[in-house]
């Protein structure tokens, strides 16, 4: 068969990308370098902090891309270990979930050699796999040559003190295309937040980190405060399970005072208590941006209530309050709430108040903030004085069905009428609203939380009813 010149450029181009694994004296460290010429430098400077001893070529009958798993198998005969199935199986997907596989740091280096030239890959899961310092430097040379992997998850893998330096220091550098990662549960002590600092305050690429299931307390919680008050691209922050008391919590709160970036914040079980409590409620006067918080099980009562009401009834932007499993009555239960009502820009549509007790009464002032912002929905105890009854109620859907059959319609033409976007989703506080102020099918408020969660499983904040699009109106 014959080529043109091109072809025959383009195909010597392909062959000239080749990769080999090559073993080197040290085995200390793995290289992540890939070069596009048929020429291998070695003795190329490397940055001091990512030194590394091994150089990766591709077979020189393959293409850059078809060679993956070859290198992986060499990687793995190379590193000593033996080779992931499902890695090789999904190493062309976007997801990879690599959790809980006892990789070690030797398996996580084979698949860093692996991912060096990987471009479909864009997030990378690999929680619990004792990768210590050793698999973090790895990931993090890997990291400076692919561009790909947006969004990283190396939660539980002991990586303690070392571990957060060499993950700070990359992330000072601020040049990947890293915007998500997670580090729960890494025995992080305060020594380390002065490292997120300062690798955060400068960084503007990564958007959501989680923390959480550490050991940060007072000095780690102002370090990490600090941290906020100069930060511009952190959008979600779980700083949960920690140890963030006093000067910390208060530290933590009080930067949304300038932070205008993050929307959510997750600050449940640390204990802060109300003086932590005192600080969010007046960072919620002035904060433009927050829109989720949870601070569940904080030891807060009904003087740290009081403070957070004070603050909801002038906040303009939060949507979402989770600060159950608090020792709140029901005297700071009604105070929450009614806050709420006497806020007429509030954009509240969920507050978590689950273990508190309440009476009839609170329900019927619930009831009156309800007629204010039908989009809210108030999850609570039970109702005290009550005879507790299972009453079972048909569910919204079988009501709705019912009367589209009776209309001769179908179920997604009813759900079209109350949709004054018309998009086939809705958010989920503009889908509770519209079924609570429509009359044509009554529902209470339980029946349409259900009808969320069927339409909405996994908590995504959108309905989408596109799938009774193609129903026909018997069903």
């Amino acid at each position: 068969m014959d080529y043109d010149d091109d072809d025959d450029e383009d195909t010597l181009e392909q062959e000239e990308a080749i990769q080999q694994i090559e073993e080197s004296d040290s085995d200390e460290d793995i290289i992540c370098v890939v070069e596009s010429t048929p020429v291998i430098e070695k003795d190329k400077a490397q940055p001091e902090s990512y030194e590394t001893d091994l150089e990766i070529e591709a077979d020189s009958e393959k293409t850059f891309t078809t060679g993956q798993e070859d290198l992986y198998l060499e990687a793995c005969k190379l590193v000593g270990v033996i080779p992931v199935s499902y890695f090789i199986r999904n190493m062309e997907e976007t997801h990879v979930n690599l959790n809980h596989h006892g990789l070690g740091p030797k398996g996580i280096k084979a698949i860093a050699i692996a991912l060096v030239s990987n471009t479909t890959i864009t997030r990378l899961e690999l929680e619990d796999n004792w990768i210590l310092e050793e698999g973090a430097l790895a990931l993090m040379q890997m990291l400076h040559e692919n561009y790909y992997i947006q969004e990283l998850n190396v939660s539980n893998n002991h990586l303690g003190s070392g571990g957060a330096k060499i993950i700070t220091d990359f992330l000072l550098e601020n040049t990947s295309s890293l915007w998500s990662i997670q580090l729960a549960g890494n025995n992080f002590k305060d020594d380390t937040a002065e490292m997120f600092r300062n690798a955060l305050v400068s960084n503007y690429r990564i958007k959501e980190l989680d923390l959480s299931h550490n050991s940060f307390s007072e000095k780690g919680g102002e370090q990490l405060g600090y941290m906020l008050v100069l930060n511009e691209g952190l959008q979600i922050l779980n700083l949960s399970w920690n140890q963030l008391h006093s000067r910390g919590a208060v530290a933590v709160c009080y930067s949304l005072r300038v932070n205008v970036t993050l929307k959510t914040l997750d600050l449940s079980w640390n204990g802060f208590g109300n003086e932590g409590a005192q600080v969010l409620g007046e960072v919620l006067k002035i904060n433009s941006t927050l829109s989720y918080l949870d601070i569940s099980s904080n030891h807060l009562n009904n003087d740290g209530a009081n403070s957070l009401s004070n603050g909801l009834e002038l906040n303009e932007t939060l949507r979402i309050l989770k600060m159950s499993q608090n020792p709140v009555t029901l005297e700071g239960a009604l105070a929450i709430v009614l806050s709420v009502k006497r806020n007429p820009k509030s954009r509240l549509e969920e507050i978590d108040i689950s273990n508190v007790l309440v009476t009839e009464g609170f329900v019927k002032q619930l009831n009156g903030v309800f007629a204010v912002h039908p989009e809210l929905d108030v999850l609570y105890g039970d109702v005290i004085g009550t005879i507790s009854k299972k009453v079972i109620l048909p569910s919204a859907l079988k009501l709705i069905r019912a009367y589209v059959t009776s209309q001769n319609i179908s179920i997604f033409e009813f759900f079209k009428s109350i949709d004054h976007l018309g998009m086939t989703k809705m958010p989920v506080a503009e889908f509770r609203k519209a079924l609570t102020v429509q009359k044509k099918v009554p529902l209470n408020r339980m029946q349409i939380r259900e009808l969320i969660k069927k339409l909405d499983p996994y908590e995504t904040g959108t309905v989408d009813y596109s799938e009774f699009e193609e129903q026909p109106k018997s069903q």
